[in-house]
Formats: structure tokens, sequence, C-alpha cells
């Protein structure tokens, strides 16, 4: 039988690890899927890890890495891949806001052996408010404009074949968005659609600023068009100009002085703020090719458990 891996990220969540075990692993059991889980500690402030050691320690499946801090949640998915031994593996939320019953429908359209990749899309998104959907199609929108790419409904809730999961793990970039890699590969792809279920316990982790930011770096890990716009400022702004200049020429001409002291001071004000805000965007970029070059590990795991591996590893990648 084929082997799933089953991914699961957690961030404080103490709540929510070993009901996702016990949920997940009854309904695997019950479908007759061989499986293991491989949990992500991402340097929880709460007891999720000790939780998470102690399922390691006691179930034959069950696979514990512990970051040495908060790497977030980019990281925490792809050390679940690179440390998974699946066939194949679904990623998904130990909230159970993914639907287990759609993890299964996944791995049976997997079976197929026609698609490599089966990605999640939202067919509603559950109990969000109205500015967190209003922000969400925005960055969609502009991420499709930007980089042809349509993630409009897409979460990290994706199986992934193993030929996919070796490509993803061996790509050298530090600055990833998982959430668009499995369609960047080029691999065939399908979508199945589920409504979003209501947390089983606690609150979700992302602020308004970590969501701001993670859109900001993902539009820039996948699009260079915020760097476009600095060009596109310059040839307007020297179309204004070319304009501007003709005109004053003119009144020059015909002996008639440019007139407007206050319009100059409010041209170098506009000029200036461009400048600064296009300044801003290079400084971005500069940024994140800095974050590359550097070659930091992606993650740092300071512990492995499981029933195989049982003491404690350090580990980067």
């Amino acid at each position: 039988m084929k082997l799933l891996s089953l991914i699961i990220p957690a961030y404080n969540e103490e709540d929510n690890v070993e009901h996702c075990y016990e949920v997940l692993s009854e309904l695997m059991n019950k479908n007759s899927i061989r499986h293991e889980f491989v949990f992500i500690d991402d340097g929880s402030a709460d007891s999720t890890w000790n939780i998470i050691q102690r399922m390691a320690e006691e179930k034959d499946n069950v696979t514990a890495l512990k970051f040495s801090k908060n790497f977030g949640k980019e990281s925490a998915i792809y050390a679940g891949l690179k440390n998974c031994t699946g066939d194949c593996c679904i990623v998904m939320d130990c909230d159970l806001q993914h639907p287990p019953e759609t993890a299964v429908e996944m791995y049976r359209i997997w079976e197929t052996g026609e698609y490599q990749v089966v990605e999640g899309r939202k067919e509603s998104r559950g109990k969000e408010s109205f500015l967190y959907k209003i922000f969400a199609n925005a960055f969609y929108s502009l991420l499709k404009s930007s980089a042809g790419i349509d993630l409009h409904g897409m979460s990290d809730f994706k199986l992934l074949d193993r030929q996919v999961i070796d490509v993803l793990t061996e790509m050298p970039e530090k600055q990833t968005f998982f959430r668009a890699m499995p369609g960047w590969t080029g691999f065939n792809t399908t979508s199945v659609y589920y409504k979003v279920a209501p947390r089983y316990k606690g609150i979700s982790k992302w602020s308004k600023r970590k969501l701001f930011k993670f859109a900001l770096n993902n539009i820039s890990n996948f699009s260079s068009m915020p760097m476009q716009i600095v060009t596109v400022f310059g040839v307007i702004f020297f179309i204004f100009a070319v304009i501007l200049g003709a005109q004053t020429l003119i009144r020059k001409l015909m002996g008639r002085s440019a007139e407007g002291f206050s319009t100059v001071i409010l041209l170098l004000l506009m000029i200036g703020s461009i400048i600064m805000f296009s300044l801003g965007i290079i400084g971005f970029y500069i940024a994140k090719i800095y974050e590359e070059v550097k070659n930091r590990p992606k993650y740092i795991i300071s512990r492995r458990v499981d029933k195989k591996k049982s003491e404690g590893s350090v580990d980067g990648k």
C-alpha cells in the first residue's frame, strides 16, 4: 500500500494537536489508508511541543519536529516536506478548518495516477470579516494581474506526489510561497472544493499585520510588478515635465514669465514623494536579495522525536 504523509504545522495549538491526530487517524484507518504524521512545532510558547513529543514517543506513525524559534508557517511546511517519507503528502492545519473528509477525497484522486497535485480550493471562506475578504480578494487579484497566477480560493491545503515534494525541497531559494509553488512546477494539477470549517478550539494566529506582511512578501516573491511601478512613474513624470517645459518656454518667448511659485513647490513635493516611494520599492527588493544571498537556513530543527529516532537532534535546512 502507498504511504500518505500528513504534514501538520502547529503554533500555540495545545488544544488542537491531539484531537487532530485522533480525528485524522480514525478517518484514515476507516478508509484503509496507510499513513504517517509529521507534526512541526513552530516555536510555540505553550505546551504544544510536550503534547507532540508524547504522541511521537507513543505512536509508531508520528514524527515530531521542534523549531528552535518561530520561523513561520512557510518554513514549517517545508520542514515537513523534507522530513516526510510518504509516496504523497497532504499539508493541512491542525485546527481542522481543512475538512478531513476532503483529505480522503484528495488521496483517492491521486490514487488514479492522473494528477501529481491536488489543490484544495475554498468554496466558501467561512466566518471571515468583510474587510478580510476584501483584502484577500485584492491580494489575489493583484497577484493574478502581476504574475499570472490565479489563487482565488486557494489555501495551503494540498496533496503533493513524491515527485513534486522532491522538486520543491531541492529548490535553493529561501523566500518561498508554498500556496503558489506546486502550481508553478507545472505538474498535472486538479482541484477539489471545500467549505472552511470552524476552528475546533482557539483563535487564529494571523493578525492583520502578519497578513499584510505575508501578502507583501509573496507578491515580491512571485512578481517584479512593483519594480515596474517605478518605471511607470518615471514615464508619466517625463511626459508631464515635457509638457510643462514647453509651456514655460512658449510663455518666455511671448514675454510672459511663468507664474505660480506655489505650483513649483507642489511639483517639488510630488516629485520628492514619488522618488522616496520608488526608493522604498527598490530597497524592499534589495532587502529580499540580501536575505537570499546570506544563505541562512530556512529553519532550524532543535529536536526530532519518533519511535525510530527518539533522541534529540539538531538540523538546519
